[in-house]
């Protein structure tokens, strides 16, 4: 048995998900024209309650476009330390956007409005102006953490107090949606814009949208067309965006409780030093300090399930669609075979 931990990404689209891309309407999305893009990017901004989105080929690109399409060079964004827009974005924010960066530790990536308002820099000659906060939301490297929907008020009414701009890099924004008490439409208003990525957890083979305040629309239609995202009969991937909304967010929470398994199971290992407690389907497993990480990932590739290093020490596993029970029941036998190794 082959199992796949190694993120949510690694999905392959259903039969019927190929049906319904192969049965998409299509036309030329540069000219406005792919009726299937339309209507994935409709669907996408009425779940969130806002005027306008738009379909991007890649989270990466979703969110550096959001981003540039709001500030100025040499401005100053504020994130946290491990936000994937700084870490994992190739320097996105400098080289798209000429942006300084002020990086906050959060709680397990989150941020307060208390940090950020203490971050903001004075107006004079020598600073760079704060012009934008960016958070995550579920947050990768904090392990799947969620934001409350009322400390997004708290930052939502700073950043209106302040003049900011506010972004939300929501690639997983269902599965935190999924395991809190707010919807779509609830958190939508709090942004100028929020990224919502279709393959992961939703299981498409590509894709993100950009959702955001309508008089973004035109400069972002250009920024995209600048990055290279203006794409043409791009309805062949719109309509597995439109298939995963309709039919797997409701599968999050199998997702979410294989994960609480998988935590439950490692705890249990005595090479393993703590699991950060898992809200959604991220599990981060922080091993001892006399254990090998690598003869760890090792073992459990030998045994047919592949997870990824995530930090000194640390190992990361991510459920997903393609992720079943039966599997699930496999890896926990893996984990106590291997336990007794130390």
């Amino acid at each position: 048995m082959l199992i796949d931990l190694r993120s949510d990404t690694v999905t392959l689209p259903s039969k019927a998900m190929l049906q319904a891309m192969v049965n998409a309407p299509l036309g030329d999305d540069v000219f406005g024209e792919d009726t299937s893009v339309i209507a994935l990017e409709k669907k996408v901004a009425t779940l969130f309650d806002k005027p306008s989105a738009l379909f991007f080929p890649s989270g990466t690109m979703a969110n550096q476009a959001a981003i540039h399409a709001q500030i100025k060079p040499r401005q100053e964004i504020i994130c946290d330390r491990h936000s994937h827009i700084y870490l994992y974005e190739g320097g996105g924010l400098a080289f798209h956007s000429g942006l300084s960066t002020c990086l906050i530790e959060g709680n397990r990536g989150r941020l307060t409005a208390a940090q950020i308002e203490a971050n903001i820099r004075p107006h004079n000659d020598y600073s760079p102006v704060t012009s934008i906060v960016a958070i995550e939301n579920t947050h990768n490297r904090g392990g799947g953490s969620i934001y409350s929907l009322e400390e997004i008020k708290n930052i939502y009414t700073l950043c209106r107090k302040k003049g900011l701009k506010l972004h939300l890099d929501g690639a997983r924004i269902f599965n935190a949606i999924t395991a809190s008490d707010y919807s779509a439409a609830e958190i939508g208003r709090y942004f100028n814009t929020l990224s919502v990525c279709l393959s992961k957890g939703l299981g498409a083979p590509v894709g993100s949208v950009v959702v955001m305040d309508g008089d973004l629309e035109h400069e972002m239609r250009k920024v995209r067309k600048v990055m290279g995202g203006g794409m043409r009969q791009a309805g062949v991937l719109a309509a597995a965006g439109l298939y995963a909304l309709e039919h797997n967010i409701s599968k999050l929470r199998d997702d979410h409780r294989r994960a609480k398994e998988l935590e439950s199971g490692l705890n249990d290992l005595p090479m393993v030093q703590n699991v950060l407690p898992v809200m959604t389907n991220i599990v981060v497993t922080q091993l001892r300090d006399d254990v090998d990480l690598n003869g760890f990932i090792r073992d459990l590739e030998e045994k047919g399930i592949k997870t990824v290093a995530f930090g000194p020490q640390a190992v990361r596993m991510v459920t997903h669609l393609d992720f079943t029970d039966e599997m699930l029941e496999y890896a926990l036998e893996v984990f106590e075979k291997i336990g007794k190794k130390y």
